[in-house]
């Protein structure tokens, strides 16, 4: 972390704790006059005990007192149940997903579409796009920010101008963007949001996976050229998802029968919508080609008949 970044994060009262591919970073900040101590989004289920260490090492001792989250990805919301069973939080999501959490609706949130593992947790507010919310000595704004997820959100404060960005904005890559792999709209959105982190001008970006970073004219370009290259190929942004999603399965799983894998993704709905985008008849073919595409490029290495994740870079 650059010493620039350090001072603004001092004076914000402000911790990043960096994270993996599997579980998104934390903006935890401590508690400051009314102002809460906050986490801003909890990683995924499978680290749980890890963020609990982290949180506890973090807070000095103090109890957490707030949640809120980005969006409802299980990267960035995993984490919710096992804080509220820590620590009586009071934990707040995008206004658009509050109902989905109270119902429980899986296929709203995306679990049972993507095959990906999110604990059942409470929920007892809402961030409403437009409003502020009093974190560490500052407030700061609550900005709509659809596109790689319809409901989500950024959290911006305009003094020192940092973005808490969540997936909206990575520096060197382009998240995947959900709807457009079910045949809804997600690429304009994705390119609004690009333009309204434009305007916002911010001088730190902390992003949902990376270190925090201040090249954001640079991160914006690259990001619009994906999302050109995206938007001239859907196919091509569907193969890229294919891959992406299915190493975040891999991450979860640590490592997986190769055949149980291969049933896994002619199973699970997302996947067989990318397939049928990609115009693949033969589903299984397409799996084990998908399956052995990783592992050709090094991201994925067989053992006896075991597929396993490799660190990544």
């Amino acid at each position: 972390m650059s010493g620039g970044f350090a001072a603004t994060a001092a004076a914000l009262g402000l911790q990043v704790l960096q994270r993996d591919w599997l579980s998104a970073n934390q903006t935890v900040f401590a508690a400051c006059g009314d102002a809460p101590s906050t986490v801003v989004d909890t990683g995924h289920a499978r680290h749980a005990e890890h963020t609990l260490a982290l949180l506890e090492h973090a807070l000095g001792g103090a109890a957490l007192q707030q949640v809120l989250n980005t969006h409802l990805h299980s990267d960035h919301c995993g984490g919710n149940a096992a804080l509220q069973a820590r620590w009586r939080v009071q934990t707040r999501v995008p206004a658009a997903s509050h109902a989905a959490v109270v119902q429980w609706d899986e296929d709203r949130l995306s679990y049972r579409p993507s095959g990906q593992h999110c604990p059942r947790f409470a929920v007892d507010g809402v961030l409403v796009p437009g409003s502020r919310v009093r974190l560490g000595p500052t407030d700061w704004q609550v900005l709509a920010a659809p596109g790689h997820d319809p409901d989500a959100i950024l959290l911006f404060e305009p003094q020192s101008r940092t973005l808490i960005a969540g997936d909206a904005l990575w520096q060197n890559r382009l998240a995947v963007i959900f709807p457009e792999l079910v045949e809804a709209s997600g690429f304009a959105e994705t390119r609004a949001t690009l333009e309204l982190i434009e305007r916002l001008a911010p001088r730190w970006v902390i992003p949902g996976h990376g270190e925090p970073f201040e090249d954001v004219a640079e991160a914006l370009a690259g990001s619009r050229g994906r999302l050109s290259a995206f938007e001239a190929d859907p196919r091509r942004h569907a193969r890229h998802a294919a891959r992406a999603l299915l190493m975040f399965h891999l991450m979860e799983l640590g490592a997986v029968d190769a055949t149980e894998l291969q049933r896994w993704i002619v199973q699970t709905p997302l996947f067989v919508a990318m397939a049928r985008q990609l115009g693949a008849n033969d589903l299984s073919r397409w799996a084990l080609d998908l399956i052995e595409g990783l592992v050709g490029d090094g991201l994925v290495r067989r053992v006896g008949t075991r597929l396993q994740p490799m660190p990544s870079p």
